[in-house]
């Protein structure tokens, strides 16, 4: 190696390093303003030390955030892998392990157990995946990268009140790399506005605690307007030549917006009939007063499903055709053949 190369990688090792240790430095300094938010906001200085003494910049939580997957998929290659038969299987057998549970929590929030079990698998692998980062670093980090800083500054914030609240220990505050939390996979937020104390311990507990994840998650759908009189949707097949003017709409910015494409669909599934919507077997639609949007998860030649009101609560979970489907799926598997 000649001198004046060994001396350009010398040059850009030290250069290297100066560009981490600023990185640090700007790190370090966003902490500082972040603990003296805190304090304006009335959180205890023991709370923010305890909170804060820990946190460390995850380059691999930014790494994760900006190369997301963009895999091309379709509900016929998404739903096998989100909802393979060994899920189905566990699901099923773990529905009525907890039947007594699940029909308490039923009787309670009034949502059927098999939805509460179908999230609870999709979304933690039922409790086995949670997610091992610490949650304060990885809201922090996401913070400092400012791309979504109002954002992740209001689950910091919701974070501290879970800590001051005493419901996890800090060194137990562990989740996603994106700080979705516990077997029901809240953001903090989340917990806040949905998480119950099922066991009555004194602790909202959806890490630990099966009764307290289970039951929290049906506090969620309950307040987003779950009917436990309704299933979620079925699936449909449309007549030759149908206008795709009748389907829900797709690209919605926000979920309010995404509300008024439902609600240019939705109509009774007497008017679905007479529009030549039927069963996938070719058979009429129930004769019953309900109401549907017609929901297109790929194109006009991929799946249709006539969408009951339950499937709003489920896109209010998760803004994602593919996420509510594979719910409504799992949770069909799990209902029927009867346990």
């Amino acid at each position: 190696m000649t001198k004046t190369l060994s001396a350009l990688l010398v040059s850009l090792c030290l250069a290297s390093q100066t560009v981490k240790a600023d990185d640090q430095a700007r790190f370090d300094s966003y902490v500082e303003v972040l603990k003296a938010e805190a304090l304006e906001r009335g959180y205890t200085p023991a709370l923010i030390d305890k909170a804060f003494s820990t946190v460390k910049f995850k380059k691999k939580v930014i790494k994760q955030d900006k190369n997301q997957p963009e895999i091309v998929e379709t509900l016929e290659t998404y739903l096998p892998k989100r909802v393979p038969d060994w899920k189905v299987q566990r699901a099923r057998k773990l529905y009525k392990e907890n039947k007594k549970l699940l029909d308490k929590i039923t009787q309670d929030f009034g949502v059927q157990g098999r939805f509460i079990v179908a999230l609870w698998g999709l979304e933690s692998s039922f409790g086995r995946v949670q997610g091992g980062y610490p949650v304060i670093s990885s809201l922090v980090t996401l913070a400092f990268d400012g791309r979504r800083e109002a954002l992740y500054k209001r689950q910091l914030w919701a974070a501290l009140d879970i800590l001051k609240d005493g419901h996890v220990n800090i060194d137990d505050f562990k989740g996603s790399w994106a700080g979705a939390m516990g077997q029901s996979q809240f953001m903090p937020t989340s917990f806040n506005s949905y998480a119950v104390d099922y066991n009555n311990d004194g602790k909202k507990d959806i890490w630990t605690s099966k009764e307290d994840a289970l039951a929290s998650i049906a506090n969620y759908l309950k307040s987003v307007g779950w009917n436990d009189n309704l299933t979620w949707g079925r699936q449909v097949q449309l007549p030759d030549n149908f206008p795709s003017q009748y389907v829900l709409k797709r690209g919605s910015k926000n979920h309010k917006q995404w509300l008024e494409f439902w609600r240019d669909s939705e109509r009774t599934l007497e008017e679905w009939q007479n529009l030549g919507v039927r069963r996938t077997d070719g058979t009429d639609l129930p004769k019953v007063n309900i109401s549907a949007a017609l929901v297109m998860p790929d194109d006009m030649n991929g799946r249709m499903y006539l969408a009951y009101n339950n499937y709003k609560a489920l896109m209010n979970w998760n803004r994602s055709y593919y996420f509510a489907t594979s719910v409504g799926y799992l949770s069909d598997r799990i209902g029927y053949p009867k346990i």
